[in-house]
């Protein structure tokens, strides 16, 4: 009689226990361990400063600027040359590239519109999920180099669909696997998230290190300072301001003065847009 009771009693404990892991139990663990969505949606702006890194010697300084509703800005300097993408949070985008044949400033295309959505969403992608069209299903639970992780899959409005791990006890995102658009081609993308830190009461990832597994193309991005509702001037998110022209190069020297000495090694050339996805759009929140 004992034996029958106590198998009752796990039979109506199993599907309590299960229930409490659906995926809408996740996002509201994760949302939580960010900071809470009150305090999310309470931040006005942000501000994000540090290096990235595309391998083989290749780093510069970025810049991203966030501003409600879905405002941009984001620089990545690489030798020597600025990248600059913006967008009024509107339907006006602009996009600087001294890296194409164009050095131009140049206002996005369509489909340029069409997908900055992702990049300009100010909470991330599971804040009101449901009304955002994202569909959210919860994998199962799995092994992320030692560590206990759900894995979520997303898919967005327009079917596109990336998987998020999470820190099955801390409930930080540990892991995003999707693809990044290299060129013409859609890549299969992996970001890891690390050096967690709590700013102003939210909790931001201040490393992220991203590969595209068997390409060789990888990129490392380290925040040196995240600020939480600054003042950006308004013109950072309308149309960058054209690049200067070049320093007019000093006269040849004199037939009798002595030449400087030849090298065997050419310089890099300045329009080889470095390895990687010079879009910067990696994500320091989810």
């Amino acid at each position: 009689m004992k034996i029958r009771l106590l198998c009752f009693v796990v039979v109506l404990f199993l599907p309590l226990h299960a229930a409490a892991q659906t995926a809408e139990d996740i996002v509201t663990k994760v949302l939580a361990a960010r900071g809470g969505v009150a305090r999310i949606k309470a931040v006005h702006s942000q501000r994000i400063s540090g290096t990235i890194n595309f391998g083989a010697g290749t780093d510069g300084p970025f810049l991203v600027e966030l501003e409600r509703p879905g405002k941009m800005h984001i620089e990545v300097t690489v030798q020597g040359q600025t990248l600059v993408r913006s967008y009024d949070g509107k339907s006006t985008g602009w996009i600087l590239n001294p890296f194409t044949e164009n050095k131009a400033v140049q206002p996005m295309s369509a489909e340029d519109i069409n997908n900055i959505s992702d990049e300009s969403d100010f909470d991330g992608p599971l804040v009101d999920y449901k009304q955002k069209g994202n569909l959210i299903a919860l994998v199962g639970k799995e092994d992320v180099d030692g560590t206990p992780a759900y894995r979520l899959k997303l898919t967005n409005k327009k079917g596109e669909m990336r998987n998020y791990l999470f820190d099955a006890e801390s409930f930080r995102l540990i892991k995003w696997e999707g693809t990044r658009k290299i060129g013409d081609k859609n890549v299969p993308w992996e970001s890891s998230f690390h050096d967690y830190r709590e700013v102003n009461g939210l909790q931001f990832a201040f490393e992220i290190d991203s590969d595209a597994p068997g390409t060789g193309q990888a990129q490392k991005i380290i925040a040196d300072k995240i600020e939480v509702d600054p003042q950006i001037d308004e013109s950072h998110f309308g149309k960058p301001a054209a690049p200067t022209a070049p320093p007019a190069e000093a006269p040849a020297d004199p037939p009798d003065a002595t030449p400087p000495p030849a090298s065997d090694t050419p310089p890099p050339a300045s329009d080889t847009p470095p390895p990687g996805e010079l879009t910067f759009t990696q994500r320091f929140r989810v």
